[in-house]
């Protein structure tokens, strides 16, 4: 009635409600203290004296009990009875009492809390009845309660436990705790408890009192003993303790159990007792406040606060708290609750809003005048007293309060003496704050890891003089290793050993429980009575007592204290106190959250909030003196903003960046002040093995603190940098030295094979760096990237010792330490190499640390933070050897211990435990990765010397992709540098197996899995590693004859018929005038370059694709020879622009003339530019040349600047052309054959003049001709063929090497005449010049031209190429002036006469041949090779009758005049095609370009931007074969196993056989010679004969590729099985096979991904299931915890692997849920044609509907849509998920028709909004919301914060965006203003998946 009371709000002023509230309260608490009211019962001791004689009675209400006199009285509870009982208490009392006579066993269930025990006790306490206290643990066995055997003397005796020597001797059984106890262990008092009977290990029968009393009437006393028969007493009775399970965690009760007892429930006491009690505590606290405070914690107990689920109050610590407001009356409320109930962290937001409203009710929030306290003044000691105290003066409020607390022995030191401890404002604040705790109850300190408990607490603990006892807590700690374990004696008998805890409860020592989150809550529950009523009961059945019940106790008994230890009762020191340090509780999950309502009753909680960043900065400087003050602030700026933010991901960086880990980087700053920031940060993260999402949202938090890589990081580092030495006893690594050690044990120095490579030495040098600051280190790594080596080189160098230790699933923190075993009886420890490290001063490897769960890796902590630990021997670790003064079983840890972790990268594959993220901070952590590509490659030289190079560079550049693509989460094993070593090791031994047979050692693990398999085959052809080949698949082109070679007669020089010699040109100079320079921008693009010959060997070599526009059309491509590199430069018209890049390099780079070249000049403008690259000095430089405009541009590639050139060319010409002008359009030219001596040519075309432009000295020389120029060919420098434009009459122009102004005009022209051979009758014949397409600029080689022409000659020659003829070789010319022979090989038909037919298609004749003639000669392989179109080719000669030919861009024509053959290479279609046809037809009369590349062969570029590298040489193509086959490997060669015997005969010898006479074929037989495929006698194709024998037969001889082969028939069945499969299949789920088909297109799209989130999803699941230890079990292995009971001869000493039942009461482990919201607004659909937005989309919900197939209990997902229609479209909701491909293509196609017909308008953020709020109103485990949009948000007017706001709206939720195309960079804009990790651009649809899959990874592998 009163809480009711309370929660109704009263009218009235806002003095009013508060006051008339304590009226009326007040009215309650004096109405309940009636005088003559009959019905309160009270208790009445009669005749009570200081010895109890017989015949007392106790009197409570109507219920009286006579006293019996204790056998033993010590065992009575003492001083639990206070002076005034509350009436319920008393109520309780007499129940109790009640049951007591009736002999029945009571159960007193209720909240958590020590209420329930004090009553039982004082009920003992009143009827002076001895107890025997059990709390009940999880790892509470039977032999707990019954008997357990002990060894005395070589014997193992019985002794008995609790429940039998309650029996027996007539005790009151007090368990504690049965919901923690395991289920098979309570049945065990069954019987005992109905019928007082119970059979024991030893023999012995309990027996019911009245039973055993009726036997004695018949039989004596020594007979039942002889039966073995004991007597229960009739006072023997049990309570039990416990809490409702239900509602706490816990097991329920057995129903046979629970029916034995009878209940009572005991809750809190009523409002007005607990007021009572308050008041009487806290006198001078003002009336109202105490009853607000009682009121608020009812409150919080009712039963709707914990419908909203939140923990109970803990009603039992109000007490303490009034108590400390009773010395600090001034104290804000507030605070108090906080330590009481420390919502802020316990809580979700819901809960501290309920919280903080309950709080306004009861007026409990601030005011001004209330306080907190400021800082500890001074400490002194207070020497009255028997035991240690001190008195504190505490500041608060410009007031002094001196309180006195416990201390220890040690002198006190002042505050801030420690000299590791910095005091700041909130240090001292806590310290004060714990010390106003410490005065009544323990404490719980909580703060994230790093932040610095431990040394709080050390220091709080130096102030009051405390000797500190480190305990660290481990997971699977029980309650043994908590308070006392066995050990045996010298002489082999087993005894206890306390643990330290039990010790400092004794000593008065101040305990710190480290990691107290990580204990199982069962265990811990055996501390409950240490720490309410500092109580214990010990195994060895000792007892310790509360200081005053000692007291008391030895004052009734007078006894002295040694008889009372022969007792084993011992006092708790009253010092004594326990500090618990734990990490805060993760809100909402099921695991984490360890703060439970039991836990809330046990300590005072006191938040260590994380450092603000002035505190942080003071502490820093002041440990950290000489540390870079910017560095400093950046650091700092960026921490804190990381740890401020809302965001998981940030908030996940941020605790690795604790306190400790900033002090870490500032020593390491400080030491080497030129190191960079940005390294430390990415270091101390570990941000290479971070998930994507968290990489990115690192480095973009990293860029706006403007922490920047450093600039010298672009630069290479050399091996010669870091080079290793050592030298007079120190050893350099880099920049590094340090002492080399002088080791004991040489033999335990590691010695091991190591190559020196960069990285490596980096990573030492790093290394040394950290080592040399006294760091222990641990190095992080994907599998076989060399952790051990470098370790074991390391270690090597530096001539340390090591000891090495390997982690497993089953590593115990007993393995880890100590080995347990027996020996002649005894047991004896074997030190494991961790303690014999420590004592050795040896470095401790720890390998594969992630293995070992992280609760036993945790007890390396308390080594490496605190230097102590404790073993299982009782032994322990200490840091400085003055702790050690005269304490036996004390090991000092040697000064030069170090410890070195090696761990695989957390996360998926690796599915190892998070070491980093529990221990990560402890240590300095190093990333160690595969080495890069050139160092990798340096080693693996140093592995196969005599490995080709080739082979080496694809095996790295193959498994560089490989892990990339591991990085990116596309394939989930990280192939690493282990494999390659392997592969090149086998390589090297033996040299003739093939490259693609040996890559299979690694890839044949992924052979099964079809997907995977399919990435890595495309990876490595496209490396050209050909695996999957066979040495018999070469497709070369087929090789044609060509026809005869014919005389075609002479070329001759300048004797014309009219005796015109030849005219002499003149020629001025100029001065070139240049415009500029711009500077331009270039971009860089990645290329992907596919090896050609993966499968099938061809004549193409490799080949990648330009960044083309689809509209883009290439107009020329030339390539520059300079030094062994090839350049490739290709230009494209529309725009124009050039794309550049070294043909053997990774990028590619691309200009972008937009500007310059304006798309439209007037009317229709087709730009055509060619491209001309210069040569040394000029490297990098070429010249663009515009034909129509006769623009020239210089462009410097690397100065990035842009020169125009303009030429003194002759007048300008008349106006531009417009549409109504027809004038023809003038053409002007530019000849680049010596572009790379920097001179080029340009000339008009029907022009009289040649310019030509000398880059290097910037002057152009004009030459004046008496012709009009067709065409222009620099036939040699000094040479020019000239074509005449009307009748393509030829002339030569002879020029001198240098045109110095002077003598200007010595330029000869000569007319060139050609001449047929004699026709014999002088009739001259009618010659018909044709234009030559190409002709070489230099000569075949003598042996080139002997061979061509079919006789030894040797002069000068030139090839060319015409469309008449397949090649034509002039030999003379140019430089003999007598006549030049002419032999020509010609084509049956003309080319290009049918291109009028062609160009019909595009509309109207066309005139003019296209600008590019496409035609190259080869001059070292003898070769012409041009591309022709497809009509042009003799399609039936090279292909078979029933074979139609592929699409081609056109066809490679190689003309071989070597070997007289004459080859066709189809070039692949190109993949898209400009629309602009006409223009197109323009360039090329094929889809491809040509220019020669190298030496042998030719680049093909076609327009759709695919580049091709073509081997056409045969010498070439042979080489490449041979190394081609090699990496292949013959792999169907017959083997034999030969064993060579070393005497005695054969089984059957090899022998020659019996000859046949009349020689007919013998196939197999072993009987006669010249057979085939036999065995044993001579033959051949057989195994095992002499040698071989041919009689002329034809050879059988099964080939390996026909055994592999599978026959037809089988194949087609299986075919035909799938197909009827499939259709029964469809039929099912009535889906026709069009549906399916449409189907198929989304999901074959996502297949990819689903399968690898699915295989995600399944580890994760079986990462769930993975099994425990289950203890205590009969059979199994032998737990080392149990040896000793072993010993004894108890049964269940084993423990087993089984599937944990998951904890009963423990909340249900939640689903993880999802939304995804998709965008289908019109603007989907209207963008769909321009990037496929929609049907991506639609991809991505097929995706997740695919994915999250199956997984429903862990993953609820639904999808809504959001448009301009409605904000919430509900496509998939969450109870109708679609069970097959006909529902999911239903959900589809809805999709589809929503954005084809809904209004326009946008919804995104109503819909994220509504979806946010929405999902969080279900359970859940995690929430996910992600958003798929397109970015045009500012169309609607919609703000980018506006958005972001949203995103982040609740911490719950991590709420992603997803903006699919956009247009132009809206959004790259938007992402900008977006949290790090939040938002996602899929410019290319493609990612969408990819993005999902990222975010699956990272965040849901995170936490599960």
């Amino acid at each position: 009635m009163q809480s009711l009371l309370l929660l109704l709000g009263m009218p009235g002023g806002p003095g009013g409600p508060a006051a008339r509230r304590m009226r009326l309260l007040l009215r309650q608490v004096v109405r309940g203290r009636p005088a003559g009211d009959e019905r309160w019962s009270e208790v009445r001791l009669l005749h009570a004296g200081a010895g109890t004689e017989k015949g007392d009675t106790v009197n409570i209400g109507d219920v009286s009990y006579k006293l019996k006199t204790p056998k033993s009285p010590e065992l009575v509870p003492q001083n639990y009875i206070s002076d005034s009982l509350a009436q319920s208490v008393v109520q309780h009392l007499r129940w109790i009492m009640q049951k007591d006579l009736l002999g029945q066993d009571v159960f007193l269930i209720g909240p958590p809390g020590p209420l329930r025990r004090s009553i039982a006790m004082q009920y003992l306490e009143l009827t002076k009845r001895e107890v025997e206290y059990i709390a009940l643990s999880r790892d509470t066995t039977e032999t707990d309660l019954k008997q357990r055997r002990e060894i005395r003397s070589g014997t193992a005796f019985y002794i008995d436990q609790c429940a039998v020597r309650a029996a027996t001797e007539g005790r009151t059984l007090i368990l504690e705790g049965l919901e923690k106890a395991e289920r098979n262990v309570l049945p065990v008092l069954n019987n005992l408890l109905e019928n007082r009977e119970m059979q024991l290990e030893d023999g012995r029968f309990l027996m019911s009192a009245e039973r055993y009393d009726k036997l004695l009437q018949d039989h004596t006393k020594t007979e039942l003993d002889a039966w073995k028969i004991v007597r229960v007493s009739e006072n023997f009775r049990v309570i039990a303790l416990g809490l409702p399970v239900p509602k706490y965690p816990g097991n329920p009760l057995d129903p046979p159990l629970r029916s034995r007892f009878q209940a009572r429930d005991i809750y809190y006491l009523p409002f007005k007792d607990q007021l009572k009690l308050l008041y009487s505590v806290g006198a001078n606290v003002s009336a109202e406040k105490i009853s607000q405070l009682l009121s608020f914690a009812t409150t919080l107990c009712s039963q709707e606060s914990s419908t909203l689920g939140l923990p109970d109050f803990p009603l039992d610590s109000l007490p303490a708290a009034v108590q400390i407001l009773d010395s600090f009356p001034m104290m804000s409320i507030k605070q108090a609750i906080q330590w009481l109930y420390p919502y802020t962290i316990l809580l979700g937001h819901e809960g501290k809003m309920a919280v903080e409203s309950v709080l306004k009710r009861f007026e409990l929030q601030d005011s001004k005048s209330s306080l907190l306290p400021k800082e500890i003044v001074r400490v002194e000691r207070v020497t009255e007293n028997l035991f240690p105290q001190a008195s504190v003066t505490v500041r608060i409020a410009e007031k002094e309060v001196t309180i006195k607390v416990p201390a220890g022995p040690r002198p006190f030191s002042q505050t801030c003496a420690s000299e590791r401890f910095i005091q700041t404002l909130s240090h001292k604040q806590l310290l004060a704050e714990m010390m106003q705790s410490h005065m009544v109850k323990d404490i719980c300190l909580i703060g994230g890891k790093g932040c610095g408990k431990t040394v709080i607490a050390k220091n709080f603990a130096d102030t009051l003089g405390y000797n500190i006892e480190p305990i660290m807590l481990y997971q699977d700690m029980t309650a043994r290793d908590l308070l006392q374990q066995r050990y045996t004696l010298p002489n082999g008998d087993t005894a206890w050993r306390s643990s330290p805890l039990v010790n400092a409860a004794l000593e008065g020592k101040l305990v710190l429980l480290d990691g107290i989150h990580r204990v199982n809550a069962g265990t811990l529950a055996v501390l409950q009575r240490l720490i309410h009523d500092r109580e214990l009961s010990l195994y060895d059945g000792s007892r310790l007592l509360r200081e005053d019940r000692y007291m008391h106790l030895k004052k009734e008994l007078q006894m002295s204290d040694e008889q009372l230890q022969k007792r084993s009762i011992f006092p708790v020191h009253p010092s004594f106190r326990i500090i618990a340090l734990a990490e805060p509780p993760v809100i909402g999950s099921t695991t984490q959250q360890w703060l439970g309502p039991e836990f809330l009753t046990m300590f005072f909680f006191h938040y260590m909030k994380p450092l603000v960043k002035s505190e942080e900065i003071q502490v820093i400087k002041e440990m950290v003196p000489n540390m870079p003050q910017e560095a400093l602030d950046k650091l700092l700026s960026f921490t804190h903003k990381l740890r401020e933010t809302q965001d998981p991901t940030a908030q996940s960086l941020a605790a690795s960046l604790s306190t400790r880990q900033l002090l870490r980087i500032s020593r390491r700053l400080s030491q080497y002040p030129n190191e960079n920031l940005h390294g430390a940060i990415t270091k101390a993260c570990l941000s290479r093995f971070l998930p994507s999402l968290a990489r990115s949202a690192l480095e973009k938090n990293l860029a706006d603190a403007s922490i920047e890589i450093s600039i010298d990081n672009h630069l290479e580092p050399e091996l010669e940098d870091y080079k290793c030495e050592v030298a007079s006893g120190s050893l350099r690594i880099g920049a590094v030295s340090a002492p080399i050690y002088n080791a004991h044990e040489k033999m335990k120095v590691p010695d091991v094979l190591f190559y020196d490579n960069i990285q490596h030495m980096i990573v030492m040098e790093d290394m040394l760096k950290d080592f040399l600051l006294g760091e222990h280190l641990l190095l992080v790594g994907n599998q076989g990237v060399g952790k051990n080596k470098i370790v074991d080189r390391f270690l090597h160098l530096l001539n340390r010792p090591r000891e090495y230790i390997q982690l497993h699933r089953d590593t115990t923190v007993q393995t880890l330490t100590l080995q347990p075993s027996v020996k002649d009886g005894l047991i004896v420890y074997e030190d494991s190499p961790l303690v014999k490290a420590v004592k050795l001063g040896h470095v401790l490897v720890v390998d594969e640390a992630d293995k070992a769960p992280t609760n036993v890796t945790c007890i390396l902590k308390t080594l490496v933070e605190n230097g102590e630990m404790i073993l299982a021997d009782g032994r322990r670790i200490v840091t400085n050897s003055a702790d050690v003064d005269g304490r036996e079983n004390v090991i000092v840890i040697h000064p030069d211990f170090k410890m070195i972790v090696l761990a695989n990268r957390p996360g998926f594959p690796f599915l190892g435990n998070d070491f980093f993220g529990t221990l990560g901070d402890i240590f300095s952590c190093h990333a160690v990765d595969n080495p890069k590509p050139h160092a990798e490659l340096e080693m693996l030289r140093q592995y196969g010397p005599n490995v080709p190079e080739p082979i080496l560079q694809k095996l790295v550049a193959a498994f560089g992709e490989l892990r990339s693509l591991a990085d990116q989460g596309i394939i989930s094993y990280p192939y690493s540098t282990r494999e390659v070593v392997n592969i090149v090791r086998h390589l090297q031994k033996f040299p003739t197996e093939g490259l693609s047979s040996v890559v299979r050692n690694v890839f044949d693990f992924d052979s099964y899995n079809s997907d995977m398999r399919e990435i890595l085959v495309n990876t490595l052809h496209k490396h050209g590693i050909p695996i999957g080949a066979k040495p018999t698949t070469v497709q070369l082109a087929k090789e044609l004859p060509l026809p005869e070679q014919t005389f075609m007669g002479y070329w001759t020089i300048g004797q014309s018929r009219s005796g015109m010699q030849k005219l002499l040109c003149p020629a001025e100079t100029h001065h070139i005038d240049i415009k500029g320079p711009a500077l331009i921008n270039i971009q860089e693009y990645p290329i992907e370059r596919h090896e050609g010959r993966s499968q099938t060997f061809t004549e193409e070599c490799a080949s990648w694709r330009l960044p083309l526009d689809e509209i883009n059309i290439i107009c020329d491509v030339a390539v520059s020879h300079e030094n062994e590199e090839n350049t490739l430069y290709v230009v494209a018209c529309n725009p124009v622009s050039l794309y550049f890049m070294n043909m053997a390099g990774k990028s590619g780079y691309f200009v972008d003339f937009f500007d310059l070249f304006p798309r439209t000049a007037s009317g229709i403008w087709h730009p055509f530019v060619t491209v001309a690259p210069l040569g040394n000095p000029l490297k990098g430089q070429v010249i663009l040349h515009e034909q129509q405009s006769n623009v020239i541009l210089l462009l410097d590639t690397v100065g990035r600047a842009l020169h125009r050139l303009i030429l003194p060319l002759e007048e300008v010409t008349s106006k531009r052309p417009s549409w109504w002008n027809k004038e023809e359009a003038v053409t002007y030219k530019m000849c680049k054959e010596f572009s790379h001596k920097n001179w080029l040519v340009f000339y008009k075309e029907k022009g009289n003049n040649l310019t030509v432009l000398d880059v290097l000295e910037g002057r152009t020389h004009t030459i004046s001709l008496p012709i009009n120029l067709r065409t222009v060919f620099l036939v040699a420098e000094d040479k020019w063929l000239l074509v005449e434009s009307n009748t393509n009459q030829k002339y030569l122009l002879t020029k001198p090497a240098h045109i110095e102004s002077e003598d200007s005009g010595v330029c000869q022209l000569y007319v060139l005449n050609e001449e047929p051979p004699s026709t014999g009758f002088g009739v001259k014949q009618e010659t018909n010049f044709s234009l030559p397409h190409k002709i070489s600029s230099d000569q075949l080689s003598s042996e080139n031209l002997s061979s061509a022409v079919g006789q030894k000659i040797a002069s000068p020659n030139r090839i060319l190429s015409d469309e008449s003829s397949y090649a034509t070789v002039v030999v003379g010319f140019p430089d003999l002036m007598s006549p030049s022979e002419v032999y020509s090989w010609k084509r049956p038909s003309y080319l290009h006469k049918s291109r009028v037919t062609d160009t019909a298609f595009y509309g109207g004749k066309k005139s003019e041949a296209p600008k590019q003639s496409n035609c190259v000669t080869l001059i070292d392989t003898n070769q012409i090779v041009r591309i022709l179109p497809p009509g042009e080719v003799p399609l039936k000669d090279i292909y078979p009758k029933d074979v139609t030919p592929p699409q081609t861009s056109g066809y490679i024509e190689v003309t071989d005049l070597q070997s007289k053959k004459l080859r066709y290479i189809p070039i692949p279609r190109s993949e898209s095609l400009s629309p602009y046809t006409t223009w197109l037809s323009t360039i090329s009369d094929t889809d491809a370009l040509l220019a020669e590349s190298g030496k042998g062969g030719v680049v093909s570029v076609d327009m759709g931007g695919c580049v091709r590298l073509w081997e056409t040489g045969l010498e070439h193509l042979q080489r490449s074969l041979a190394e081609w086959r090699n990496m292949i490997g013959q792999d169907d060669r017959q083997m034999q196993i030969t064993i060579n015997r070393d005497s005695g005969e054969d089984v059957s010898s090899p022998k020659h056989g019996k000859e046949d006479p009349d020689n007919m074929p013998h196939v197999g037989g072993n009987t006669w010679a010249g057979g085939t495929g036999g065995r044993d006698t001579a033959g051949l194709g057989g195994k095992g004969g002499p040698y071989r024998l041919d009689a002329g037969h034809t050879v059988y001889q099964v080939s390996e590729a026909e055994k592999d082969a599978v026959p037809e028939e089988v194949k087609r069945a299986a075919r035909e099985m799938g197909q009827k499969v499939f259709q029964q299949r469809l039929k099912e789920i009535q889906m026709s096979e069009y549906d399916a088909a449409t189907y198929e297109r989304f999901s074959g799209a996502v297949r990819r991904q689903v399968h690898s989130l699915r295989i995600i999803l399944d580890n994760l699941q079986a990462k769930g299931k993975e099994r425990q230890w289950l203890r205590h079990q009969a059979t199994g292995e032998l737990d080392d915890a149990k040896i000793i009971d072993g010993l004894t001869g108890e049964k269940a000493i084993y423990k087993r692997r089984g599937e944990l039942e998951p904890q009963l009461g423990s909340p249900q482990q939640k689903p993880k849920r999802l939304r995804l919201v998709v965008d289908v607004s019109g603007s989907m659909y209207r963008f769909n044609g321009v990037d496929g937005r929609l049907e991506r989309s639609m991809e991505a919900v097929c995706m997740v509907m695919e994915a999250f197939e199956n997984y429903e209990e862990k993953f609820k997902y639904d999808i809504a849509g959001h448009s301009g229609d409605d904000y919430n479209i509900p496509l998939v909701p969450v109870n109708k998920i679609p069970k097959d491909n006909k529902q999911r293509l239903e959900i589809l196609k809805t999709m589809h028709a929503h954005a084809q017909f809904c209004m326009s308008g946008d919804h995104t953020l109503k819909g994220t909004e509504h979806a946010i709020r929405e999902i969080v109103k279900e359970e859940a485990d995690e929430y996910f919301v992600i958003v798929l949009s397109d970015a045009n948000l500012s169309r609607y007017g919609i703000h980018p914060s506006k958005f972001a706001q949203i995103l982040t709206s609740n911490p719950q939720v991590n709420a992603f965006a997803i903006f699919i195309g956009s247009l132009g960079d809206q959004a790259a804009r938007l992402q900008r203003n977006l949290p790090a990790g939040r938002s996602f651009i899929a410019m290319d649809t493609k990612d969408i998946p990819q993005i999902l899959q990222q975010i699956f990874t990272s965040t849901m592998l995170s936490s599960v």
